[in-house]
């Protein structure tokens, strides 16, 4: 498949730059595979099409304030660092910008608390590789100094922090959110729970793989970034049973997809429980061993997300109900509208 089967033009305009309060009274859009249907709603009535036994699968990985703002010790030229990868120790991969400019051996100063020795360079990804010097607790360093690392197209600051996590973030490791939660209020959660829906969290940390733009023609040549998923024992038995019961399983987003299809085990024909790296790319002619319904946003042109729900809703269907939802003026990525296909 070519790459530029997945493209689309979004009007000026159409890109969210905050998010809906309440949450849950953002715009939600039924896609019905089987009989090729579309739905317009607000995303509380998502109740309405779960039901009793369903089990709703969230990825609760919380977002780290990962972006960065520094100066070169040497030339004290201003440099931004986003924090992609945890490799080891002290030793992570990032994005350096202006990165034609850095040199290997350059420290540089983020405050009193932390600095960073640029100490080697991936040619192919164009990242780097950082060791960083710290007083305490990295990641309490982090979240007094660091930015949230809200997506380019996001021109507006944030009010707060939280209006980067999901309502239900827990893990901390990721450096994008998984945006298709942000509809879930803890009110509509509890009323799903009272209604019998079953809801279970796994963890997928969002690195680069997720938002890393695809640079081939052809789809299928593309190669995913890894990314760190954990699905506990308690949560695999809450999925394997639904699967044997022949319940729905509905999935959150499309990182929530990817850590349960890179859970099954073929051989076994079950998920199964433990802490690995995901590289699963998903793309049309993938067959879902786990998930039964799809809960997600609207994604960009071209993206590994857009392919992934092409893959689950039908390519054409799906691309007719972006331009339906472009008629309808819905809002787009990560503050945007929602879209749950069944």
């Amino acid at each position: 498949m070519q790459l530029k089967e997945f493209d689309y033009y979004l009007p000026p305009g159409f890109i969210a730059q905050r998010p809906i309060r309440p949450r849950d009274h953002s715009r939600l859009m039924i896609l019905n595979r089987c009989k090729k249907e579309i739905h317009h709603k607000i995303f509380k009535d998502i109740r309405d099409y779960l039901k009793e036994g369903d089990l709703l699968v969230l990825n609760n990985t919380k977002v780290l304030p990962v972006r960065l703002y520094g100066f070169k010790e040497n030339t004290k030229g201003k440099v931004e660092i986003l924090l992609l990868k945890f490799l080891k120790d002290k030793y992570w991969e990032v994005l350096v910008k202006p990165g034609k400019i850095i040199h290997l051996g350059t420290k540089i100063i983020f405050g009193a608390e932390l600095e960073g020795i640029i100490e080697g360079k991936d040619q192919e990804k164009g990242s780097y590789f950082i060791q960083f010097v710290f007083r305490g607790n990295f990641k309490e360093v982090l979240n007094k100094i660091g930015q949230m690392p809200t997506p380019p197209y996001i021109k507006e600051k944030l009010k707060k922090k939280d209006d980067y996590q999901t309502v239900y973030a827990l893990q901390e490791g990721s450096i994008a959110a998984p945006t298709a939660g942000f509809h879930f209020t803890k009110p509509l959660l509890g009323e799903l729970t009272y209604k019998g829906v079953e809801i279970a969290y796994l963890t997928l940390h969002i690195g680069r793989g997720t938002f890393e733009p695809i640079r081939v023609s052809k789809v299928e040549e593309h190669k995913m970034d890894s990314e760190f998923y954990d699905v506990s024992p308690n949560v695999v038995e809450k999925i394997n049973q639904a699967r044997r019961e022949k319940r729905r399983i509905i999935s959150v987003g499309t990182t929530t997809t990817r850590a349960l299809e890179s859970a099954f085990n073929i051989d076994k024909d079950e998920v199964i429980s433990g802490s690995r790296w995901s590289e699963i790319f998903i793309y049309p002619g993938y067959k879902f061993k786990v998930i039964d319904v799809l809960i997600t946003n609207f994604h960009l042109p071209q993206s590994t997300p857009l392919i992934l729900a092409s893959a689950f809703a039908d390519k054409d269907f799906l691309l007719k109900a972006y331009q339906e939802a472009i008629r309808k003026r819905y809002r787009f990525y990560s503050f945007g509208d929602a879209m749950m296909i069944i």
